[in-house]
């Protein structure tokens, strides 16, 4: 548990891989009277990540770090996170694993959304397994990252019901609009001294 006193957002980074709708979705939060998060960087792995323009879009500081050597791309990213100050981070469709030593760094202050209901269907492809399992639920899940892949202590999930008809598109389009109202609550649960 994260304790704060007095309101001041906390600087937080929100890393991305792909579309960003997480992060827009964070964004229009932080901007809410008493939200805890202010977002100030937006750190992608992938260049022409979608995501990118909503940083020029609401004035947020950017950066593509290159991962193709992890070790570099790591030391870039502390150096990085340190300079702004970041004292949260929040993973929304950041399709890289981090080493425990970057983990370790920021322990406890790093949290994730995955698109099941962990611990089951860890990793990727959630929502093709899902279906192919005959599940009959799924949801998203939003927890600490640790350096176990999607095993950190659980903060909140969402459970949706699957329905006959339903595809892993129709499964996905349903579950990132639950991604969008859990991911807030979470983070307001993890701050609710505030």
């Amino acid at each position: 548990m994260t304790k704060l006193t007095g309101f001041k957002q906390i600087k937080t980074a929100v890393f991305i891989s792909g579309r960003g709708s997480n992060l827009k979705n964070l964004i229009k939060f932080s901007k809410k009277k008493k939200f805890p998060l202010n977002i100030n960087l937006i750190v992608s792995n992938k260049k022409n990540a979608q995501g990118l323009i909503y940083a020029k879009k609401y004035n947020i500081k950017k950066k593509f770090i290159n991962f193709s050597n992890l070790k570099n791309g790591e030391k870039n990213l502390i150096y990085l996170l340190k300079k702004e100050k970041i004292n949260f981070i929040c993973l929304a469709g950041f399709m890289m694993i981090l080493s425990s030593n970057f983990i370790k760094k920021f322990k406890g202050k790093i949290i994730n959304i995955h698109p099941s209901l962990l611990p089951k269907y860890k990793g990727l492809n959630t929502h093709n397994r899902v279906i192919e399992n005959n599940e009959k639920f799924s949801g998203c899940t939003v927890h600490y990252v640790t350096s176990k892949l999607d095993s950190g202590k659980i903060i909140l999930q969402k459970k949706i019901k699957i329905k006959k008809n339903d595809t892993s598109k129709t499964l996905e389009k349903k579950i990132l609009l639950k991604e969008h109202i859990l991911y807030p609550l979470a983070i307001k649960k993890i701050f609710s001294n505030l």
